[in-house]
């Protein structure tokens, strides 16, 4: 036996244990959407509430209503800066639970919204965040039905949080999940990553670099059903790559078909801007988040379809073909480096980014 092969069994052995949380208190890579997150998320919240519409772990949840289906997602926003160029937490809040629906393949009806306010925090800047939501609100089709404000003292909290929760219906008749992703099929990013991840890092003001970037922040679903309308039954599973990036798309996807991801790194469409930053911090754009960008596995021989049906959608014209789905090694992502060598992608260990979404 290699030796290569050999690390592949012991990862292999490993990944096979059930998930179990070590730690005693919560810590903040339990939040950044790495190892630490999958393991809180399977030990504690399925152990605790598993069902058939949790357990798939998708972005969204499928429900049956007689002979409609549904889908409904909910997400919680604690982006720091509250305000950032290209967006801010209020359409950052629309837009993401926007996303987790159209990936889901649903159309976006109707959102609530949860507000947690730091005492202290502006009003000014509160009509700020509720105007932007209205506005990401009307260009997504979407109304905000209901809500809830809770306000907390000074020193409890960070300005502003937002937790959204959205409803839609599915009205073509394929289900998307890794379930249904298999060797041979494509890989695609719809557009450039991390710039969103890089825009907020450098809106911190912590690290003394300056780049001329804007958070990527948009709704996907007139982009998703272009793509699903172009290839009816053909896609397998869309995935907005947000918290964790490219990277944690890929291995959540190998991990749930039990698949192997080949990733070209030279495929991947990534701003010189978001490669000169990322180069500067140490990190790798895969793990960046995005916050209008998704990732589409689709049937290996409908890829350039799929290529031309996202490029010629004005949110797609930067799609890229990154890769391909294979047999093996079953759960892991490999990437082709610019160099001819391979390396493995795996989740991301620790907390390594700051909050950015």
């Amino acid at each position: 036996m290699t030796t290569e092969q050999q690390v592949l069994d012991r990862i292999e052995r490993a990944r096979r244990r059930a998930p179990r949380v070590r730690e005693e208190h919560i810590t903040l890579a339990h939040g950044a959407g790495g190892k630490a997150t999958q393991t809180l998320v399977e030990d504690v919240f399925v152990g605790a509430f598993g069902n058939p519409a949790l357990e798939p772990l998708d972005d969204g949840a499928v429900l049956e209503l007689g002979t409609s289906r549904m889908v409904m997602t909910t997400d919680s926003y604690v982006v720091s800066p509250v305000f950032f160029p290209g967006g801010d937490i209020g359409d950052l809040a629309v837009n993401g639970t926007v996303n987790d629906l159209a990936v889901s393949g649903a159309r976006p009806l109707y959102l609530s919204a949860g507000f947690i306010l730091e005492e202290g925090f502006p009003v000014e800047d509160l009509r700020r965040v509720t105007a932007s939501m209205s506005a990401a609100a009307l260009r997504a089709g979407v109304a905000i039905v209901t809500g809830d404000t809770k306000v907390v003292q000074r020193g409890k909290g960070d300005g502003c949080y937002v937790t959204t929760t959205g409803v839609g219906v599915l009205d073509r008749p394929a289900v998307l999940g890794a379930a249904h992703v298999r060797p041979g099929d494509a890989i695609l990013v719809s557009g450039p990553v991390g710039d969103h991840g890089v825009t907020v890092m450098l809106a911190r003001g912590e690290l003394d670099l300056a780049a001329d970037l804007v958070s990527d922040t948009a709704p996907l679903h007139t982009l998703a059903a272009a793509l699903l309308d172009a290839l009816p039954g053909e896609v397998r599973m869309l995935r907005d790559a947000t918290r964790g990036g490219t990277a944690t798309v890929l291995n959540e996807v190998a991990r749930g078909a039990g698949v192997a991801m080949i990733v070209h790194e030279s495929a991947v469409p990534v701003r010189p801007a978001v490669t000169g930053a990322c180069e500067l911090l140490g990190i790798d754009p895969l793990y960046v988040a995005c916050e209008g960008r998704f990732v589409a596995f689709v049937a290996g021989d409908r890829a350039e379809t799929a290529l031309a049906a996202l490029r010629s959608h004005p949110q797609g014209q930067e799609a890229a073909l990154i890769g391909r789905v294979e047999a093996a090694p079953s759960g892991l992502v490999l990437l082709k480096t610019a160099f001819g060598g391979t390396r493995i992608i795996d989740l991301l260990v620790g907390d390594p980014l700051p909050r950015i979404c």
